[in-house]
């Protein structure tokens, strides 16, 4: 009967330890994923970045953004609840859980005044993966992929462009988005097919992927950072709209990774 409970108790353990292995932290606008098979322990998210107006490629950066203020509301080790507040009357009450080999995000939005919020799109987070990748600026694009027509593909064997308001970066455009309200950086040649953007570990045991059920674009940045930029579509006075994001820390399974994006965005549209 002992060696049966202890057997029970083991597998109990097991099955904590495996959905403990993420742990979550944020000050300063940093969230901070701990986790002991990440490289150097953790990774850093500057959360939440920017919410944009419609017709920003071409605009300056400071005339499309809102102005917001993000407090954290409440924290434990594994969820972490925030509101923030976006010029003049929108509240966004987000949420962030560390799961099983993933961290999910859901964003709560609510026009409370009385005209049109022309919020079209906006960054979340940007996801630093100098340490995951253990490369730079100039050559962590062959660490990291979108999916498009041709399957899995590097950034560095993407058609990229240089041409755009601010020089540096790559954006990559889903169907359907209006190539006049994305980010102000060069604009791929190649259209993504889903919501994915990741990047291989320095070691090739572990994909990083994020994704949103709303994609609007998908960003390589200019600080070695990877972003899934969820589409918004304005609120109307007094509308509410609910989001969801995720990232992904898997061993290096392809199929794995797109099995579990299915499961939870392949009802949704890039």
């Amino acid at each position: 009967m002992i060696r049966v409970l202890l057997t029970a108790a083991t597998l109990v353990l097991g099955v904590v330890r495996t959905q403990a292995q993420l742990t979550l932290s944020w000050t300063n606008n940093l969230l901070t994923i701990a986790g002991s098979e990440l490289p150097g322990n953790k990774l850093e998210v500057w959360y939440l970045e920017a919410f944009c107006r419609r017709g920003s490629t071409k605009r300056d950066w400071r005339e499309t953004t809102f102005l917001h203020k993000t407090e954290l509301l409440a924290s434990d080790s594994k969820l972490l609840k925030f509101r923030t507040r976006v010029q003049p009357n929108v509240e966004v009450l987000h949420e962030v859980y560390a799961g099983a080999n993933e961290v999910s995000f859901e964003f709560n939005f609510t026009n409370h005044g009385t005209n049109r919020a022309d919020i079209e799109w906006f960054q979340p987070a940007c996801i630093r993966v100098e340490r995951f990748t253990a490369r730079q600026q100039s050559n962590y694009t062959d660490r990291a992929f979108i999916f498009t027509a041709k399957g899995l593909t590097r950034l560095a064997d993407t058609r990229r462009t240089e041409e755009a308001l601010y020089r540096g970066g790559q954006v990559y455009v889903p169907a359907g988005i209006n190539l006049a309200d994305v980010n102000p950086r060069p604009i791929c040649g190649d259209r993504p097919v889903n919501g994915l953007i990741g990047c291989f570990s320095a070691d090739d045991r572990y994909i990083l992927a994020t994704a949103s059920d709303q994609t609007h674009e998908l960003f390589e940045g200019v600080y070695v950072c990877l972003h899934s930029d969820p589409h918004v579509g304005g609120l109307a006075p007094s509308e509410k709209k609910t989001l969801r994001s995720k990232i992904y820390l898997l061993k290096n399974d392809v199929a794995e990774l797109k099995r579990r994006y299915e499961r939870d965005f392949g009802s949704k549209k890039p």
